[in-house]
């Protein structure tokens, strides 16, 4: 019950053992004389175990812990665009000014500001029979984003009033006939997934902008991803990547347990980051959510939960959300660690026999949907899991667990990432299992013998990497002709399509339709060449014709001007493959 107290019975670090203390699991508890936050973690008997989200140093045994009666929640409604919270949903900015650089125990901030005034407009009006997930009616919350006002899931009844104007979160924009208030704003567990009328099956890919994700290893809307990789690979290139180009509304980032100077990176970077579609600060599309290492363990746990609450709130208002977590690594180790204290029977490498079920628990909170509510809308939640394991070993306990869960697996390797190529991801340890779901999307938007082309580029860089280990052996000159033209092909596909620029500003984005373009004409390239090769020409006279320098650099060709440039580079191709084969006028 509220306000029930308890008194401290034991301390191990952020977790706190209280007796007498009436409260329920995952309730939110105060604990010792600075009001610390901590959630209910375990009940045995008389004695309730506690995780603090901050630091316990200098709480003693006997101190009062006094339970809220709610479950730790998000505070849902405008003004969360733009944000920068902590892992428990306090805005840092807020939290400075409160206390200065370095956050003080017990503070507490609203996660919404509660005195700026909002323009509601209400669409819904009195005598209306509202359920949850209806809309009440719209609030402008960045110049390109429109807050639709949700009836919170479980509230139900006939509106008596409801009025347009400006309000601030708290106040009443109206009522429902059993006196139920309507507001702007509404809390949501963390740790309950949203209700939802139906999930769709995933068959609209995340279009990314980059070459390697979206032709070779699609990901779908509401689907799951992880990008696996050690220090220094890339991970966070990646994923500022996917929060500026895909093709997602509303960007959610976690810097779960990273260092702290690497999350300071993204904090400046982000909001002087332009948002190519609009013009505008990405910023005003993005939620960010900083959890350095040296913060809590226990706020790091909780700040998964926080993001994809977030991110569900929106994908209700039928948006589609990408929502990045760097790095889940970080989060399982936070686990892990409370686990010990716990004194509960380790796992494999230490880690909590749980640990696959919470992986679980939160990558099945992905999805495209139909929402609640009588207007048609659909929404999309699509987690992509950053893991750093140790030594950038794939075979521990958090990337097998999560492998298990995700449907994409975008493997960044140390050894191409030290070869200068980025995105270091390796096209022979990635795959999609949503390949055969986003095929008919692929072939109505971008073109017929899509699936076939992306069979064909597989299949040559898998043979690359057989033909390797024989060049490794006895040379590339002891191979035959045709095995060596393979070699060639596939080294234009790695230089002119796999590598992409991030910090180039033509070479960063590349659109489905000119990925396509350009790998078709490196495969047409390929199959004169082949002709050529039956026709005695040696491949050394193949690979010095002037067009293959033009295809290397296609992808720094913008895009109004691709099609026109890339039938110039397949003429120019056609001529020089005339001169040199017995067909046209011998070179």
């Amino acid at each position: 019950m509220e306000g029930e107290i308890g008194t401290i019975y034991r301390i191990s670090g952020p977790v706190v053992v209280a007796k007498g203390l009436g409260a329920k699991m995952y309730d939110l508890v105060k604990v010792g004389n600075e009001e610390l936050m901590g959630e209910v973690i375990q009940i045995s008997g008389d004695k309730t175990t506690i995780q603090v989200y901050e630091n316990t140093t200098g709480i003693k045994p006997g101190e009062p812990v006094k339970t809220t009666g709610q479950p730790l929640s998000a505070y849902l409604g405008p003004g969360l665009l733009q944000s920068i919270y902590d892992g428990i949903q306090r805005p840092l900015d807020v939290l400075k000014q409160k206390s200065g650089d370095f956050i003080a125990r017990g503070i507490t901030a609203s996660g919404l500001d509660e005195k700026k005034q909002w323009d509601f407009k209400a669409t819904a009006k009195k005598g209306d029979t509202v359920t949850g997930g209806d809309v009440l009616g719209t609030v402008q919350e960045t110049l390109n984003t429109i807050h639709k006002i949700l009836v919170p899931p479980a509230t139900t009844g006939k509106i008596k009033e409801i009025n347009s104007g400006k309000f601030t979160i708290t106040d009443n924009i109206g009522m429902l006939e059993d006196g139920t208030s309507l507001k702007l704003a509404h809390r949501w567990p963390v740790r309950k997934p949203r209700p939802y009328k139906e999930k769709l099956r995933p068959t609209i890919p995340l279009v990314t902008g980059q070459r390697l994700l979206d032709t070779l290893f699609p990901l779908a809307k509401g689907g799951t991803a992880c990008i696996p990789g050690p220090f220094g690979s890339g991970k966070t290139v990646i994923q500022h990547q996917l929060a500026k180009w895909s093709d997602a509304q509303i960007v959610i980032y976690i810097g779960c347990g990273e260092r702290g100077n690497e999350m300071t990176e993204v904090l400046k970077e982000f909001p002087h980051l332009q948002d190519v579609k609009t013009g505008r600060p990405l910023m005003e599309r993005t939620v960010l959510i900083a959890n350095t290492s040296n913060m809590p363990v226990a706020a790091r746990e909780a700040s998964i939960y926080t993001g994809i609450t977030i991110a569900e709130y929106y994908r209700d208002q039928g948006y589609d959300v990408s929502l990045m977590a760097d790095s889940t690594s970080r989060w399982a180790e936070a686990m892990r660690e409370i686990s010990s204290r716990l004194e509960e029977m380790p796992g494999e490498e230490g880690y909590p026999a749980y640990l696959a079920s919470r992986l679980a628990e939160f990558y099945e909170r992905a999805g495209r949907i139909k929402c609640l509510g009588k207007e048609e809308r659909l929404g999309s939640v699509t987690p992509i899991g950053a893991v750093s394991p140790p030594g950038g070993d794939f075979s521990e306990p958090v990337t097998q667990n999560t492998l298990k869960v995700t449907k994409v697996f975008w493997a960044l390797d140390a050894k191409l990432a030290h070869r200068r190529h980025f995105p270091a991801i390796n096209w022979l340890t990635s795959y999609s299992l949503y390949i055969d779901s986003l095929k008919q999307w692929y072939i109505d938007n971008v073109a017929k013998d899509w699936p076939e082309v992306r069979k064909e580029t597989m299949y040559l860089l898998q043979r690359e990497e057989e033909l390797q280990e024989i060049v490794q052996l006895v040379g590339s000159d002891a191979l035959p002709e045709k095995e060596r033209l393979i070699l060639e092909t596939t080294r234009l596909i790695r230089q002119g399509f796999l590598q992409q620029n991030a910090f180039h500003p033509i070479d960063s984005f590349c659109s489905a339709q000119k990925q396509f373009k350009m790998l078709k004409t490196i495969l047409d390239f390929y199959h004169m060449a082949n002709d050529a090769v039956k026709e005695n020409v040696p491949v050394e006279t193949i690979v010095n014709i002037e067009s293959l320098a033009s295809l290397v650099k296609a992808g720094f060709i913008e895009e109004k001007e691709f099609d026109k440039k890339i039938k110039e580079i397949q003429d120019q191709m056609k001529k020089e493959f005339g001169k040199i084969t017995a067909k046209g006028v011998k070179a």
